[in-house]
């Protein structure tokens, strides 16, 4: 058996619309207001797609930014994987859109719906495939148009939610930097706590589901916020396990940007002070798969993070899914 090689992340970029809905906008919308939205969520405020852009042209835009900073040319990507639940359409696939767009004609290309996880379940088939061999250059791409899919007339779900897309290139590197471990999970029993109910098979498009208003985001948020903190912190502890790493050791934690009280409260499970947490839903709200793209995209961009450091991604999202990804820059 062919020695594995070492899967690593060495370009990422990110995309977010220009417009921005503040919470003062959404006070004129929604039964709602600043305080209430800020002292429950933590955020501020949101970007909304422009009516021409699409989860592919933003998936597209970040990817240009990533493989920039990867110094590499879209000619090079062997495969393109998409996370999202926000598609251009059910078919085909958001990943051939971007392909399209990028001109990576050589690449292969599929989606990936595991909702707020997508990223960290993406990393890690893009790792697995890198370190067989299969595929030497592997773009991984998040991006979702989520207030195409918010009920602006639901208070509870309108003020989470915002547009954004984020990408890593994922190739061979020199230990110690790579991926050193991940860990996926799912409960596939709590599905009804966070779903788009309308649209597929089970409930097909209809004047009674647009009626019923089934093809927005519902979800139980009290609910949610039971099973997120515990399934993010014990992914954390799974896969600072795997690599024989402890949580001491981690230079940047990076949550998935949903609420302010659900990553304070998987941190403090992890045993992580907030100094060590990357935070800002405060800028972009919810923004599902793309979360923790966007903000280690970030992180590097504002020096957070650097060669050497040792970052620790974490998700959780509708399915239920959840899993992280330990890595070192």
């Amino acid at each position: 058996m062919a020695e594995l090689l070492t899967a690593g992340v060495v370009g990422t970029g990110m995309y977010v619309p220009e417009k921005v809905l503040t919470n003062a906008d959404l006070e004129k919308m929604v039964d709602t207001n600043d305080e209430w939205i800020t002292s429950r969520v933590g955020i501020k405020e949101r970007r909304i797609a422009a009516p021409g852009e699409t989860t592919s042209s933003m998936g597209a835009a970040a990817a240009r930014a990533a493989l920039a900073d990867a110094g590499i040319t879209a000619a090079e990507v062997d495969l393109i994987i998409t996370a999202t639940i926000t598609p251009d359409m059910p078919w085909p696939s958001t990943a051939c859109f971007i392909q399209r767009a990028l001109g990576a004609t050589r690449a292969a290309c599929f989606d990936v719906e595991a909702a707020c996880t997508g990223f960290v379940y993406a990393l890690s088939l893009a790792r697995n495939y890198v370190a067989t061999g299969m595929y030497r250059t592997v773009l991984v791409v998040a991006a979702e148009t989520l207030s195409r899919i918010t009920d602006w007339e639901d208070r509870n779900t309108a003020v989470l939610f915002g547009d954004a897309a984020g990408a890593a290139v994922i190739k061979a590197v020199a230990p110690p930097a790579g991926i050193l471990a991940t860990h996926l999970g799912a409960d596939g029993s709590k599905g009804e706590l966070l779903e788009m109910p309308g649209g597929g098979s089970r409930h097909p498009t209809s004047h009674e589901t647009v009626e019923a208003r089934m093809h927005f985001i519902r979800m139980k948020g009290n609910e949610v916020f039971k099973h997120a903190a515990r399934a993010m912190a014990h992914s954390n502890s799974e896969v600072l396990a795997k690599a024989g790493i402890t949580i001491d050791q981690v230079d940047l934690l990076i949550p998935h940007q949903a609420n302010m009280r659900i990553i304070e409260a998987a941190a403090r499970l992890s045993k992580l002070p907030m100094e060590k947490v990357y935070l800002n839903l405060m800028h972009y709200g919810n923004t599902s798969a793309a979360t923790t793209a966007v903000a280690l995209a970030e992180a590097r961009r504002d020096k957070r993070v650097g060669p050497g450091s040792l970052c620790l991604l974490v998700a959780f999202g509708g399915g239920f899914t959840w899993g992280a990804c330990l890595l070192r820059l």
